[in-house]
């Protein structure tokens, strides 16, 4: 019973690895142009989501959190330039010892923007400064429309990548900032209807990437590419997700304590900066890799991250929660 419990409370994850599965065994259903046309879908779910989330975001929580410029600074640094450093000092490595797509994927996911969602989440849990993490995470994936494309062109333009970097950002703005915008627009007149059915709308960007996840494996198997792909190539992917959300984690962690940010501030540090979002480089990447048949290579690295960081940051936020009522323990005794 605890078994069937777990899988309940872990469907999303359950749901990924089905995906993967039912790609694997039936690709000509799931692939592009294939019976479920999910291409087509895909796109539309993915509007629909980023409309949610810019219904979703309060502008006042937002303004309370513009002040603090220092903790900011040190988020969007940490989310576009200490990750794609990873790539600059290792990246000729990535390219000697795996696949080119594999490499890429890994590149892809250093230069992708913060999630909205399990940051804000994380940061709640932790206990850290809910308001910044609100404006972080929006900021992030607002500047990662024209930062990710730009960056992918600077690392893997001279890969043999083509990529017009124009049309990928007026594209992605398209996906990604219009429906935004629409949402935020129309947040006095839909907002209550959305927050009676929270738990639908909650879970709709999850419906979405499950459908991406089909698709993109689908056209993967369809096309031929993961001969190259062996277990000791998966486990080797997974251990470096692994090492390198670690590394980040607690260099981000350690910086902030050099910087000096009082703990509800390093919480939010250590939440927005390390995150790498799924629910929109999935989408991103159909439109800057569009038409290459090894996207679910490329892909492969950030579905790894994706679960990792949410069971390490959910460890984490609870050692953040106890922390605090441990200062606040010696707070009230010296009082």
């Amino acid at each position: 019973m605890n078994i069937v419990n777990k899988l309940k409370k872990e469907w999303f994850l359950v749901g990924m690895v089905i995906a993967i599965i039912l790609a694997v065994l039936t690709p000509s259903i799931g692939r592009s142009g294939g019976g479920l046309h999910l291409d087509l879908l895909t796109g539309l779910g993915v509007a629909l989501v980023f409309f949610l989330h810019g219904l979703g975001l309060s502008p006042k929580a937002i303004k309370e959190g513009v002040s603090n410029w220092r903790l900011h600074v040190y988020i969007q640094l940490a989310t576009f330039l200490f990750y794609p450093l990873i790539w600059v000092i290792f990246g000729a490595t990535f390219l000697a010892y795996m696949p080119a797509a594999l490499a890429f994927g890994f590149c892809y996911l250093f230069v992708l923007p913060s999630t909205i969602s399990s940051s804000v989440a994380m940061t709640s849990a932790g206990k850290g400064n809910v308001p910044a993490a609100i404006f972080n995470a929006s900021l992030s994936s607002i500047l990662g429309i024209f930062i990710t494309p730009l960056l992918i062109q600077l690392f893997m333009g001279f890969e043999g990548v083509e990529l017009d970097l124009m049309a990928s950002v007026i594209s992605i703005a398209k996906l990604l900032l219009l429906p935004m915008i629409v949402g935020q627009l129309l947040r006095p007149y839909l907002l209550t209807q959305a927050e009676k059915h929270k738990s639908i709308v909650g879970k709709v960007d999850k419906y979405v990437i499950l459908m991406i996840v089909y698709n993109a494996f689908s056209d993967s198997v369809s096309n031929g590419i993961w001969g190259e792909f062996s277990i000791g190539l998966l486990a080797l992917s997974f251990v470096l997700c692994l090492v390198i959300l670690l590394f980040m984690v607690h260099g981000i962690q350690w910086g902030a304590r050099r910087c000096q940010f009082a703990l509800p501030e390093e919480v939010t540090a250590v939440f927005c900066g390390t995150k790498k979002t799924l629910a929109a480089g999935i989408p991103m990447a159909n439109v800057i890799f569009a038409g290459d048949s090894r996207l679910g290579m490329i892909l492969l690295p950030i579905m790894l991250y994706h679960p990792i960081q949410l069971f390490y940051c959910a460890m984490l936020a609870n050692r953040y929660v106890k922390q605090k009522e441990k200062n606040d323990n010696i707070t009230v005794s010296n009082q």
